[in-house]
Formats: structure tokens, sequence, C-alpha cells
């Protein structure tokens, strides 16, 4: 349980506090709601290019981590699909330091040509290191782009290819700033052992006075529904041929969410779960297998993958994905299957509240899905799910005409 109050600032900026008893630790977590998804088809990878950008500096304080660190803190960032997330810890004493931090670069970001171009080789490098010359790098980027035909899921956060980084420019990069960092689109929540009202008193301090400057945000385009099942298969210099299978699923806020989430964990969730009894250890096909859901906003996939052993036929593993999926759809999960998995979140969700910058990352995010009270009645909705939802959950959704499968073939 996170008890949180919430203020929405006058220039519209959303600020979520805690108070944790406990720690002495304060937690200072802004999200910007804007990812990969809230980019130019023809500018993508910008939203990462920028979580490189912001700690780069500016007028004001040339060297972001140094302050941090003065004030025995740490910080790091992360951009998805769907936001991008900066965060420091430190002592509380010293909280002001964080929001000094974060307040100056929602406005006084330094882009210059020499730093953006120092970023965007970077990036580039990380793109080369990470995804072209990575085993299994492009893996997920294939299958974003065999799933998605018309959202902007259709690519990865690091972009469609790296041209689009390279050829950036000051304007694009100073548009997408003023597009996306200021204050009606980003959330800060903090998680410390100060009184609320202190904390709602800091936040005003130090971002009441910034102005904003909203632009108007054009809707996404809907992914048309999947008809026909896909496929596609590409080769590389890998140990060994993997293979993936992607089902349409809902949004993260819908109710399916939830029996979708706990189905992967039945089927991937440890060394007890379906997947890794059948298909590892008894019939010897993978030597490595996975489910997962995608969690997005916006309609998402949940994921079958594994990595195959030595002579076994991508067909034999396709059918045996089929096999283990037509169990969920006729046979009712055990009582004792189901109450593991929840056993599982429940101890997860509790050790992850003792954390105070889980609790600040958790009110941010709930808030960015319009539903901050969400993070303490997930532990309910997860625990209500029965035998009879996975069974309807796996019959609505896995059904071939709306699979896309990914052979990727070993040389």
């Amino acid at each position: 349980m996170i008890p949180y109050s919430k203020k929405t600032l006058t220039n519209g900026l959303t600020v979520l506090v805690n108070r944790d008893r406990i720690s002495k630790l304060a937690a200072v977590n802004i999200l910007y709601k804007v990812g990969a998804r809230n980019e130019d088809p023809a500018r993508t990878g910008f939203a990462h290019l920028f979580e490189h950008l912001m700690f780069r500096g500016t007028r004001q304080i040339p060297d972001f981590d140094l302050p941090v660190q003065m004030a025995s803190g740490d910080n790091n960032a992360f951009t998805n699909n769907d936001y991008t997330d900066f965060y420091i810890t430190l002592p509380a004493v010293n909280i002001e330091t964080a929001l000094w931090l974060e307040s100056d670069r929602m406005t006084g970001l330094d882009i210059t040509p020499a730093k953006l171009e120092a970023e965007k080789k970077v990036v580039i490098e990380e793109y080369r290191q990470r995804y072209l010359n990575q085993p299994y790098g492009d893996q997920t980027m294939l299958l974003r782009a065999l799933a998605y035909k018309v959202h902007p899921y259709r690519w990865a956060t690091i972009g469609l290819t790296p041209d689009h980084i390279a050829q950036a420019t000051i304007d694009d990069v100073e548009n997408f700033y003023r597009t996306h960092y200021h204050p009606s689109n980003a959330i800060l929540s903090i998680s410390a052992d100060i009184e609320e009202e202190r904390m709602f008193d800091l936040a005003e301090k130090w971002f009441g006075n910034i102005p904003d400057h909203p632009t108007t945000q054009h809707p996404l385009p809907p992914e048309p529904p999947q008809t026909e099942a896909r496929r596609q298969e590409a080769e590389r210099d890998v140990p060994a041929t993997a293979i993936s299978v992607a089902y349409r699923m809902g949004s993260r806020t819908s109710p399916e969410f939830y029996t979708a989430d706990l189905v992967t964990d039945l089927l991937s969730g440890g060394d007890s779960s379906r997947l890794y009894q059948h298909l590892v250890k008894q019939q010897k096909l993978f030597s490595s297998v996975n489910a997962y859901v995608t969690g997005d906003i916006d309609p998402g996939l949940v994921v079958f993958t594994g990595q195959l052993l030595p002579d076994v036929p991508p067909e034999a593993a396709e059918e045996a994905f089929r096999t283990e999926i037509e169990t969920l759809q006729t046979v009712p999960a055990t009582d004792y299957e189901l109450q593991k998995v929840k056993n599982k979140f429940d101890a997860n969700t509790h050790f992850g509240e003792l954390n105070v910058m889980n609790k600040a990352m958790n009110l941010g995010f709930y808030e960015m899905l319009g539903d901050p009270d969400l993070t303490n009645r997930e532990t309910a909705l997860y625990n209500a799910i029965t035998a009879d939802d996975v069974l309807a959950f796996s019959r609505a959704t896995f059904r071939p005409e709306c699979s896309s499968t990914l052979i990727y073939k070993a040389k």
C-alpha cells in the first residue's frame, strides 16, 4: 500500500507525494509523457536521444552529475515506447538539490552543435553494438515490425534506423524539446520522510514559476485488426535458431491485462513453470524459453519466445507452442498453479514497496495511466482472476489469425 497525495500546479505540473517514515533517503522521479510512440516516423529515436541529451548540462549547470554526487546521491533515466523517466535518490535532507536540478533542465537544457554531435555518436554506437552487432539484437525489432503495420509501436525505442539520429539537426531537437518537455506533459513524484505539505511547497518553489507551453498532440493511428496469420524468416550469425510468436492483446489499462500477465507467469515464471518443465526439461526442444506481455499504453502483445536446441526443426517448436496454447484454452489451470503465481506477485509488490524509489516511480507511472490508486488495487485484481478467466482469455487471444511468427534462423 502506497499512501499518497496529489496536486496539480497552476502551470499544469502534476505532483504526487508519499511520506515514507522509515527511509532516510528521498526519491525524486520526473516522468515525461513522451516515448518512441510520439515520434515522427521519419525522425525516430528522438525520445531516446533526449534521455542522453538531458544529462549534457544546462546553461546554469554544465555538469548534471556533479551536484548529485556532492549531495551523496545517484541518478539515472530510461526511455521506452510510452514515456521517459528521470530519477534521483539522495539523503532526504538534500532533496532540494534534486528538485533544483530537475526544474533547471526542464527549461534550461543547453543544446549546442558540439553536444548534439557528441551524443548522436554515442546513440549511433549504442544502436550498432546492442542491435546490429549483438547476437539476436534485432530480433525484437523484426517482431515489432511484423506485428504492427501502422501504430508507432512498430519501431523500437532506439529507432527505425541510425540514419534518423545521424541526420538530426539542432532545429529538430529543439522543436522536440519544446514540444514535450514542459510542466503539463510531466509528472513529479516524491517519496521521503517529509511532511506532505512541505513536499508540495518545495515542488511549488522549484517548478511553480516555470511557464507551460502545451502543444497540440495529434492522435496516434490505431492499429487495424489483424485478420490473418503473419510469418517471417530471417537468417543471422547466431549460435542457435530462435522462434517468437506474438499475439495481439489489450492495453495496459484493459481488464484483460492482469489475466494476460498471470498467464505468462503461469507459462514461464521460473523452473517449475509449464514451458520450462514441458519444453526444456521433458521434450528437450529449447535451451531457454519465455512468455511475456509488453504492457504498453495502447494495445500490446503477448509473446512466446525461445532458443532451439541443435537439430530441432522450427516446425517442432511451433507445434510445441500450439500444444501449450491448446492446453490453456481447454484445461482449467489448477488452484495450486494460480495461487503460486498470485503469491509471487503479492511478494514482489510488498517487497517493492519497501524502496522509496519504487514508490516514487510507481506513483508517476500509474498517474500517467490515469489512475494512481491502481498501484494499490492491483493485488486485488490479480487475486480475483479465476481458472475460467484464464480459459476465456486464452480462447479470445491465442487465435491463429492474430499471430505473428518470427523464425530467427542460425546460419
